[in-house]
């Protein structure tokens, strides 16, 4: 029997809550344990109640999502975090990664992307939106470019995984495109963020960029 993915939902809106909980329901993935109103009772239920991911919003009462986060991510690392929000503003992602989100879900997707991300979770895959991946892009076309390129490290094909990775490929998409399985996918990523001792997919993103793989 495959384990369900125990989700904790932290948003003061109740409209929103049971919007998300409408979502999340209609999947048998998943099971909401829980739900926290603002960032406080988001530290207190997920020490009560342990989940395996919180959806965690950013403007909350007593204390923001950002630094519920935080104090999360600190006291229980192995619990995963994905801020959602309506705030598409690429600082608020970078925010939420240094705070040490896993990911980052806007609330006016359709329902469908929303499962196949929260999947991707349940699977250690994190893949990141594309339109996040051109935002991200965007912003990195203002910062100073003159630095010189050192050479990468990775091959050909360690290359061609990471430039998908930054147009917001998920490790499926990848796999096909590459005609390669999703193991073969996952030892690439593993072996690419050794080399560049880089951590996360924005960083991917970002590497990718300044190495002249994005257009």
């Amino acid at each position: 029997m495959i384990k369900r993915f125990r989700i904790l939902i932290a948003d003061d809106s109740l409209h929103a809550r049971e919007g998300i909980r409408e979502i999340i329901e209609e999947h048998h993935d998943f099971e909401i344990v829980g739900e926290a109103k603002n960032g406080l009772e988001a530290i207190q239920l997920t020490e009560q109640l342990m989940p395996d991911l919180i959806l965690m919003d950013i403007n909350m009462p007593k204390l923001d999502g950002f630094e519920a986060t935080r104090v999360i991510k600190n006291k229980f690392p192995y619990v995963k975090v994905v801020i959602i929000t309506v705030s598409d503003e690429v600082t608020d992602l970078f925010e939420a990664l240094k705070r040490g989100a896993q990911g980052y879900l806007l609330k006016n997707l359709h329902p469908s992307t929303w499962y196949d991300y929260l999947y991707a979770f349940a699977q250690d895959e994190v893949p990141m939106s594309k339109d996040l991946a051109l935002k991200i892009l965007q912003e990195f076309n203002v910062v100073e470019k003159q630095a010189p390129k050192k050479q990468s490290p990775l091959s050909q094909r360690e290359q061609e995984v990471l430039q998908l990775v930054a147009e917001g490929s998920t490790n499926k998409e990848i796999s096909t495109k590459l005609s390669i399985s999703e193991n073969t996918v996952k030892n690439h990523l593993k072996n690419i963020m050794q080399k560049l001792h880089l951590e996360n997919r924005v960083q991917l993103t970002r590497y990718a960029y300044e190495q002249g793989w994005m257009t």
